[in-house]
Parts: structure tokens; sequence; C-alpha cells
């Protein structure tokens, strides 16, 4: 076997690859649409409130053990 032949064989599988990486994605950003855990409609939002005062897309969920520790680091 060349080392074109190995780079042909190489480009072959990394293209196979992606592709199952690329539907396996699709298909999990579909099913979380349908389960409802994720809505993914509204990101499109993004592009047009895109404004410092718009309303958010996303609600950060606040983590009490998060707060400790950065409150212990900044006694420090």
């Amino acid at each position: 076997m060349t080392l074109g032949e190995f780079s042909h064989y190489g480009y072959f599988a990394l293209t196979v690859f992606l592709t199952v990486m690329l539907w396996g994605y699709i298909f999990h950003l579909y099913r979380a649409e349908k389960k409802g855990t994720r809505d993914y409609e509204q990101y499109g939002k993004i592009a047009v409130d895109d404004e410092i005062s718009d309303e958010l897309v996303e609600k950060k969920e606040e983590d009490s053990d998060n707060e400790d520790s950065n409150e212990i680091g900044r006694d420090k």
C-alpha cells in the first residue's frame, strides 16, 4: 500500500466518520426538541434580539454550591 492509497482510505474513513457524527447530532437535536427538554427555535431570536436591554432567551439557573465557592475565593 502506497502513501497515496493510505491517504485515500483515510479521507474516506474521515468523511464517513464526520457524516455519522453530523447525523447523530441532528438526531440529538430533533429528539431533545420532541421530548421538550430544549426548544432550539427560541435561539433563532438571538440574531434578531441582540441589544443589551433585550430579554434573555434562557434564564440562568443559580447553583448555591457555585455561589459558596466563589465567595470563598474572594476572601483570599
